[in-house]
């Protein structure tokens, strides 16, 4: 008679599920890999109401011209403080730190980006070449956010490109059209990946 001890033999390709407890730590230790490895805190709200915001000011600078450039700069400061804000409160809900780790590289591939949009905004405005503006602004954001993404989500990387693509197209059209492809781009685009990452990644 077998003793009721003895361990049965398990038959090939037959597996019993972890227990409870290594099940727990086997999806923790996963999750805190993606996070230390991708920067999850972009926030698809957040680029909804951007998105938003651009398309206002894209209405509004086509109906002022000559306050054109302060209005899509207020915009630019608009925007970024509300990137910031709902950045930090997603952060701050799933635990993931913004000024470390991936956070800290996606910053460090925006700064330049930015930074050198900034300079070339003053030097164009200041020789006269307005319409060169928004192709550059979309040019170097979409570089900017290309390069950010690499650390995000994958879906970041992808909408940089979209505004890449934007800004050639504004740099072979008539001049008249920059306000147009300002909003379907700082518009358009931030609308439709905010939709996109809030439903995939969490809000």
């Amino acid at each position: 008679m077998r003793d009721p001890r003895q361990h049965r033999i398990r038959r090939p390709g037959h597996f019993q599920p972890l227990p409870p407890e290594p099940a727990d730590d086997l999806r923790f230790i996963r999750e805190t890999i993606t996070r230390s490895s991708s920067f999850t805190a972009v926030s698809g709200r957040g680029q909804i109401i951007v998105g938003a915001t651009a398309l206002l000011a894209a209405w509004f600078a086509s109906h002022h011209p000559g306050a054109w450039l302060r209005i899509w700069l207020a915009d630019a400061v608009v925007a970024a403080a509300i990137a910031a804000i709902c950045m930090r409160a997603k952060a701050e809900r799933v635990g993931l730190p913004l000024f470390t780790g991936p956070g800290r590289k996606v910053a460090t591939g925006l700064g330049p980006a930015f930074a050198a949009a900034a300079v070339l905004t003053w030097l164009l405005h200041h020789a006269g070449a307005d319409s060169a503006i928004p192709a550059t602004w979309m040019l170097l954001y979409g570089a900017g956010v290309t390069t950010a993404g690499f650390y995000s989500v994958s879906l970041v990387p992808v909408m940089g490109l979209g505004f890449m693509a934007a800004g050639t197209l504004a740099a072979l059209s008539p001049p008249s059209w920059g306000d147009g492809y300002l909003a379907a781009s700082f518009g358009g685009l931030h609308i439709l990946f905010g939709i996109l990452i809030a439903r995939r990644h969490g809000g």
